[in-house]
């Protein structure tokens, strides 16, 4: 079993794109709280090792504001946990203002993979 875990550190494109294949329902999460829109990336920020770039774009389709993410602990037993030390998984926004969002993942490979989603689409109850 040690040697499973040691050949699949989840930290390579090839690792994590078949997990962000099936997951891409939930690579965003909208919320409304206190007056605002937040729109989360934690699924994304979770299975960032192996992911070289993430853009969005909020109302656009455009997909051309850069994302920042935290970066992947590769020395650290778990390199995907999220510190959240001075970075939030989410962005804030007036509410109402999320129609629609486009991401563009760009894996360390090169390959790239998209998803277009509607306010509906990403809703939290």
């Amino acid at each position: 079993v040690a040697g499973v875990a040691a050949a699949q550190s989840l930290t390579t494109a090839a690792e994590v794109r078949p997990i962000l294949t099936m997951t891409k329902s939930a690579w965003l999460a909208l919320a409304v709280m206190d007056g605002r829109d937040l729109l989360y990336f934690t699924h994304l920020e979770s299975w960032r090792c192996g992911v070289a770039e993430v853009r969005y774009s909020v109302n656009s389709g455009a997909a051309d504001t850069r994302r920042e993410m935290e970066p992947c602990y590769r020395e650290s037993p778990d390199p995907n946990a999220l510190k959240l030390e001075g970075h939030l998984p989410y962005i804030s926004l007036p509410e109402g203002t999320v129609r629609t969002v486009a991401v563009v993942v760009v894996y360390e490979d090169g390959v790239t993979d998209r998803i277009d989603v509607s306010r509906a689409d990403i809703l939290m109850p």
